[in-house]
């Protein structure tokens, strides 16, 4: 896998990011914290907290500077980490969450990516929400992926999730459906549009002018010919012939179980998985602390850490920031590709 040609993350030419703490009760707190802590022996860009400063409080004793706005962020940020408080958790507890934490969380949310849309921010990085919890405060969306999609009017079917790390790119074609409901789901039109949403992504994000691209199968030894299932045939195939002839650079179906060995990954760029698993399988196994969920398609740069609020850590100490500090100098590096890019 090539690497983006957009490498240095600090830049003064770049809005500071906003950072969605995500749930108060959640590890969000204490690996924003940790990440700022990072900040110059990861040369990560500045950026700031948008959340209840509480949360941030309840695990770390460290410095915290309350801002009006990301035009303060910088002239803070080398001295204490910067946080635009937003709403009040009320009592705050580490591994318990509220109703009152999820307001919050959603509240975040909806400022960061607002900042990011004016162009306040230079993207938004979100830390993880317990989903369960938005549910009963209202959120309506299957995860933060749709919502930072509606609110910047692009569908949720253009808006493709890309998990990333530093040996690997993979893109899930279904995402959150059983597995029994994947091979009605899968269709050529599906297959076509994620694959060129992840190809300009690429380009847009990467700087990888031309971004080759590899397909899985959807069955074992991806269909044997037709012996082990059809939808090779049927879809993914045809697919990938249709995008060749669009001028990609795109092969498959090929069986998933040869992909992601180290030989393999150095010829393509992201591999494009029939269901979520075949693709946060490898991601999670290659890079389970540094990896890192963008969402393509977007105008807007949006990055995430590849977990979850882990609440049974959560006050511990013991989270590990490696996938936020990932999150972070990805957006970074996505901003400075898109001005290199023209936008």
């Amino acid at each position: 896998m090539r690497s983006s040609t957009i490498t240095e993350a600090v830049s003064p030419d770049l809005a500071p990011f906003a950072v969605a703490l995500g749930d108060p009760a959640g590890i969000g707190p204490e690996i924003v914290a940790k990440s700022w802590v990072m900040r110059a022996a990861r040369s990560l860009p500045p950026f700031f907290a948008v959340g209840d400063a509480a949360s941030l409080r309840a695990v770390w004793a460290g410095p915290i500077a309350i801002v009006n706005g990301p035009e303060e962020v910088v002239a803070a940020f080398d001295t204490a980490l910067p946080c635009l408080q937003v709403g009040d958790a009320g009592a705050i507890t580490p591994g318990v969450p509220s109703v009152e934490g999820a307001q919050v969380a959603l509240q975040s949310l909806e400022v960061a990516v607002g900042l990011a849309r004016s162009a306040s921010a230079a993207g938004v990085i979100t830390a993880p929400v317990g989903k369960a919890q938005l549910y009963g405060v209202g959120f309506t969306h299957p995860g933060q992926t749709e919502f930072v999609a509606e609110r910047c009017g692009v569908s949720p079917h253009n808006a493709v999730m890309m998990l990333a790390g530093p040996s690997l790119r993979v893109v899930p074609i279904t995402i959150h459906i059983s597995l029994a409901q994947v091979p009605q789901a899968l269709s050529i039109d599906l297959i076509r549009a994620r694959a060129t949403i992840t190809a300009r992504g690429l380009q847009k994000n990467f700087g990888i002018a031309r971004p080759r691209l590899l397909v899985a199968g959807l069955n074992p030894h991806a269909g044997e010919d037709g012996a082990l299932g059809r939808e090779e045939i049927e879809m993914i195939r045809p697919a990938v012939e249709s995008l060749k002839a669009d001028g990609l650079d795109i092969e498959g179906p090929v069986a998933a179980d040869g992909m992601f060995h180290f030989r393999a990954r150095e010829t393509y760029d992201a591999a494009l998985c029939m269901y979520h698993d075949q693709a946060l399988i490898p991601i999670k196994t290659l890079h389970f602390d540094d990896g890192v969920n963008m969402t393509l398609g977007l105008p807007i740069v949006r990055t995430s850490p590849d977990h979850g609020t882990a609440f049974g850590i959560a006050g511990t100490n013991s989270a590990n920031p490696g996938a936020m500090m990932a999150a972070i100098r990805m957006a970074a590096d996505a901003a400075r590709a898109r001005i290199a890019h023209g936008g």
